[in-house]
């Protein structure tokens, strides 16, 4: 049993993550590395990873999303410096395109008290510069998602595409040197295209934590991004790649 506990526990952590390490396994289960190697030799014959030096890529993408109430828990304070740094790169009089997302919500609270022209693809957004003084609010209209109550469909894209943005502020579920930037939801996906190019200038706003995920449905490559605002625990190799890709990192 403790065998497939562990295992169990490995495969758990594939699904948060796109790769695992030998040395930090065995030590999380106070095993040796050849035990490890040996786990992650069989999920290998089970085609749930790859083997790589040191340890294993997962071969496995997460088809779901955590509801929107427990999103807005995690990673809070580095989303906070995140939307902080995004408004410092927005001027007064741009019109932004402010995509849906427990970051996003974050970077409308920042916004607040700035002189824009802002269409917020998410009704928390909406209801949060609902009050504000001298934003001009535009709504894009389309069907509301339930629990993530985003905008999506049609209706949505086309408000979208009779419109033009000097910065459109995109989120993500995942964002990866290999895969791009990548959301859950497939509906999204069109609506996140319609947004990037429709913009100026597209900046993409994700914690850390976004750089080791992978979600089903494919948005953009990285040379689609202008900007990626992200926290300072961003992987060495994805920074590398996103300079390499021409886009603009600013860590906070």
């Amino acid at each position: 049993m403790e065998s497939e506990d562990r295992v169990r526990d490995i495969i758990a952590a594939l699904r948060t993550s796109d790769s695992v390490s030998v040395a930090e396994l065995a030590l999380r289960h106070a095993v040796s590395e050849m035990t490890i190697r040996r786990d992650l030799d069989e999920l290998a014959r089970q085609g749930l990873v790859r083997r790589v030096r040191g340890g294993a890529v997962s071969l496995l993408l997460r088809g779901e999303e955590s509801p929107f109430a427990l999103r807005e828990h995690e990673a809070t304070e580095a989303k906070r410096r995140i939307a902080a740094e995004v408004a410092a790169l927005i001027t007064d009089g741009e019109a932004v395109l402010l995509d849906s997302g427990t970051t996003a919500l974050e970077i409308a609270r920042t916004l607040r008290d700035r002189r824009l022209t802002v269409l917020p693809l998410s009704l928390q957004a909406a209801h949060e510069l609902s009050t504000a003084p001298r934003i001009r609010l535009v709504l894009p209209g389309g069907e509301v998602r339930p629990g993530e109550l985003n905008f999506t469909g049609p209706l949505t894209e086309n408000a979208i595409r009779s419109l033009r943005f000097d910065t459109a502020v995109i989120g993500c579920c995942g964002l990866s040197a290999e895969h791009g930037l990548t959301t859950h939801d497939l509906a999204e996906v069109s609506v996140k295209q319609a947004a990037i190019a429709s913009a100026r200038r597209v900046v993409a706003a994700a914690d850390s934590g976004k750089f080791t995920r992978t979600a089903f449905g494919a948005v953009c490559p990285l040379d689609r991004l202008d900007v990626v605002v992200t926290d300072n625990a961003l992987p060495t190799a994805e920074h590398e790649a996103l300079t390499a890709a021409g886009v603009a990192v600013r860590t906070v």
